[in-house]
């Protein structure tokens, strides 16, 4: 073979191996461009907004007119307009919503994602969960949609959807840090909380706390404020829909709910602390039921009513649970003997 030919045969095998690179190139582009999320050329983008569009009709605006008291610069007391938000439970009209939104005020006026405007009357509230229900008379109402069995878990995504700031419905987005156990991080050891870091900023409160399926899973609280009062970002917490939804069917049925409560404080932490099983109680109210039936600051509470106490709260839980005028047996350590006292609760001083 001459090297003219060898030549022509190098050249046809060079433009040939261009030509297949070229077009395993062109085929590959739409799975590797940077606009697309996935590997599949069909996919959307990653999006919320079917969970959006399922449950931000039914959180609503809420403003409520009351006083506030007056301070050093300016002692009178006035009037003014607090801000809020709440979210349809059921086609009757009923909405829950944050207690300290609704607390103390004289008109509360709730403002549909649709435009409409209804004056609202409060069916009642629970200071120790910081619930609240009120009621409108409207008809063809959004409900937000529920789970029979809501689940949260560490690491799923939600939104949280409210109005801050009064500057119109938004949506933030963030995972749950953590279920359970978050007692005393609020008014009270009365709940357990999700913590989340969907930012839930002034006015936002009371609002919807959502699934990627749009379905209700808690009710908006509060930021996390340190021992300074001072609001730490990326902390927040939503009082579960499966404790909002017995809240608010008592609330429905009775007006008020009706706790047991012996006055002491406990540290939520104290059962990871310990060397033996239990709570620590942190303080205890003078003249409470606790404080009558002699327990102490520093006492360890390992059992109420007979059963283990594991947590501070699944204790709490045992004594909200008995009724004012139950006799509870409570088992304690103290100095490191064993100790029973039976104690009877009676009903939480109101908030």
């Amino acid at each position: 073979m001459s090297s003219a030919q060898s030549m022509f045969r190098f050249l046809i095998q060079s433009v040939g191996l261009g030509l297949v690179v070229a077009a395993i190139v062109v085929l590959m582009m739409p799975l590797i461009s940077p606009q697309q999320n996935t590997l599949n050329p069909d996919s959307a983008p990653l999006s919320f907004n079917h969970a959006v569009d399922r449950a931000a009709p039914a959180v609503v605006n809420i403003y409520s007119l009351g006083e506030i008291e007056g301070s050093y610069y300016q002692p009178q007391t006035s009037r003014v307009w607090r801000l809020g938000s709440g979210v349809i439970m059921d086609s009757r009209g009923y909405i829950l919503t944050a207690q300290h939104v609704v607390d103390n005020v004289d008109q509360i006026l709730v403002a549909l994602q649709d435009g409409r405007q209804y004056g609202a009357q409060l069916i009642g509230s629970d200071y120790y969960t910081d619930l609240a229900v009120l009621k409108i008379e409207a008809d063809n109402l959004p409900v937000i949609p529920t789970a029979d069995k809501p689940q949260p878990r560490v690491g799923d995504i939600v939104l949280a959807i409210g109005n801050p700031y009064n500057i119109g419905q938004t949506i933030t987005q963030g995972i749950i840090s953590a279920t359970g156990g978050r007692v005393g991080v609020s008014r009270s050891s009365y709940s357990d909380l999700i913590q989340m870091d969907a930012v839930i900023n002034q006015g936002a409160s009371g609002g919807a706390l959502v699934n990627t399926a749009g379905e209700l899973i808690g009710i908006n609280n509060a930021r996390f404020n340190n021992a300074f009062g001072d609001g730490i970002e990326g902390i927040y917490f939503a009082v579960p829909y499966s404790n909002a939804r017995e809240i608010m069917q008592t609330l429905i049925a009775e007006g008020k709910v009706v706790r047991g409560w012996i006055g002491i404080s406990v540290d939520p932490n104290s059962s990871d602390q310990l060397a033996q099983q239990g709570i620590q109680v942190t303080a205890v109210e003078p003249g409470s039921p606790a404080a009558v039936a002699g327990m102490r600051q520093g006492d360890i509470i390992t059992r109420i009513g007979g059963k283990p106490v594991r947590s501070a709260s699944e204790g709490m839980r045992e004594v909200v649970n008995a009724k004012p005028g139950s006799a509870l047996d409570i088992t304690i350590y103290r100095n490191g003997e064993p100790q029973q006292l039976t104690v009877t609760t009676a009903e939480p001083p109101s908030g």
